[in-house]
């Protein structure tokens, strides 16, 4: 015989002849008891009679867990009861404090911290409570209790029923019973705390198993909290509040962040339209990322225009011309951001990138070179829709040189761009003024800068105004490959 069946063996008689006098007492008084309160004692007698067949058993038959959840029925009904009673049930509340305290006494590990005679309410933030228990009148109970102060309690009869409340609904804290026929009170818990929308949430524990083992793995599993059945209303609502709080404090930081994020990713679309995609990380992510200044960086300078663009514009309508424009820089943007290069600006028709900064890799003169090369592919297409609009056909020009640049933040405190200033950007500059329609030239750095195998064709040795050295370009007429 265990030491807990013992004490209740001991204790029985004493709690038998409770629920004898309560009955007795109820009989004659229940003609002026409300609905509400017949219908209470009812679920108190039907726990009555379960605890008598099995006090009835051998003792040593008596499993504990269900001893635990039939206690807390009684008790639970009865600290109700005595709630509800008013002044002139005097028979009937002494009755029921006669039946609690028999029952306080024949509970195993009884003592001041079960004691019902504490009638405080804790005060909290109404929550959403998730009930999980397969007994009925323990869900009863507890959806009574909780909701009397405040909560909104929805009860879940199975751990799989536990699991739907929760996929419908924005549960604040979970109640969880571990004994559980089908899907156990451990497997709920396991799948709360692995689900990515549901690990925040708070899971009290409540058993009849006063199983140190046990409680350490349900906390070692992610509960929050263990209570033993039949529990102290009181405490309940104290730990509840403290999970409603939990809880709010997580959905706050997690509104904040997606806040930030939502804010991050307004700041790189909206700039990312002025900027490239690397250069606002750069601004956002490096904390001296809006300093002025700069630092020296080997890139690929590309410049690119329409060829005769400001003849075409007088021709057409300022619409047509917006129009024209918008539809060769937006194809250009896809490619040359397909390229990873950076976009430093548009000039009227014209367009600056530079492949190399802020991100230098080992290929940019490379990159450059085939992005040149799908930009001019990519004119047919351009000029297709334009036809069909009744808008001229373009050709463009695309110089590349290789060279060493400032790439920083450019102009003052008040307004600055991320640009790049060099002797390489005048060079580039010239070489674009001197390509034809269609063409693509590359600078002799830029060609020595290959890896891959590209088509060359002409080279020539040129002479350009504001430049002193003479500047040797290659035309670039496709991929090797």
């Amino acid at each position: 015989m265990t030491g807990s069946n013992h004490t209740i063996t001991q204790s029985s008689d004493l709690l038998l002849r409770a629920l004898v006098e309560l009955r007795d007492t109820f009989a004659a008084t229940q003609e002026h008891l409300p609905a509400e309160s017949l219908e209470d004692f009812s679920r108190l007698f039907e726990g009555g009679n379960r605890l008598e067949a099995m006090l009835a058993r051998a003792t040593a038959d008596i499993d504990n867990h269900d001893l635990m959840n039939i206690f807390a029925a009684i008790r639970g009904y009865a600290e109700l009861l005595q709630e509800d009673l008013d002044a002139q049930q005097v028979q009937l509340s002494d009755s029921l404090a006669r039946l609690l305290k028999a029952l306080q006494s024949a509970q195993p590990g009884s003592g001041k911290s079960r004691d019902s005679g504490d009638k405080r309410v804790i005060e909290s933030e109404p929550g959403y409570i998730l009930a999980v228990d397969d007994l009925k009148e323990n869900r009863e109970l507890v959806a009574r209790n909780l909701s009397r102060i405040g909560h909104f309690v929805v009860t879940a009869a199975s751990g799989e029923e536990a699991l739907r409340a929760l996929e419908q609904s924005d549960v604040d804290v979970v109640l969880l019973d571990l004994l559980m026929p089908g899907m156990d009170g451990r497997e709920v818990l396991r799948r709360i705390k692995e689900h990515p929308d549901w690990r925040a949430t708070p899971v009290i524990v409540i058993s009849g198993q006063q199983d140190m083992d046990g409680i350490i793995e349900c906390i070692e599993a992610g509960a929050d909290d263990y209570l033993f059945k039949p529990f102290n209303q009181v405490l309940l609502q104290a730990r509840i509040k403290a999970g409603i709080e939990r809880k709010r404090w997580h959905d706050r930081e997690e509104q904040y962040r997606q806040q930030l994020e939502r804010n991050e990713k307004f700041i790189r679309a909206t700039f990312g339209r002025y900027l490239s995609d690397e250069i606002v990380t750069d601004i956002l992510e490096r904390p001296e990322g809006l300093e002025l200044g700069g630092d020296l960086r080997r890139v690929t300078i590309m410049m690119s225009d329409i060829r005769g663009f400001t003849t075409l514009s007088e021709h057409l309508a300022p619409a047509q011309v917006v129009t024209m424009l918008n539809r060769y820089l937006g194809a250009m943007t896809d490619i040359i951001m397909a390229h990873q290069g950076t976009i430093d600006e548009f000039i009227g028709d014209a367009i600056l990138a530079v492949f190399g900064a802020p991100q230098h890799r080992d290929d940019d003169a490379d990159r450059a070179v085939s992005c040149a090369l799908e930009m001019q592919a990519a004119m047919a297409q351009i000029n297709e829709v334009n036809e069909a609009e009744g808008l001229p056909v373009i050709k463009t020009g695309i110089a590349l040189n290789t060279g060493d640049v400032i790439a920083g933040n450019i102009g003052s405190e008040r307004r600055s761009k991320y640009g790049f200033v060099g002797h390489a950007m005048n060079v580039t500059s010239r070489i674009e003024d001197l390509t034809a329609g269609g063409g693509i030239l590359v600078s002799d750095s830029t060609l020595q800068s290959l890896k891959g195998d590209f088509l060359v064709g002409d080279c020539q040795e040129l002479k350009v105004k504001g430049i002193e050295e003479s500047i040797v370009v290659h035309q670039i007429l496709g991929s090797a490959l």
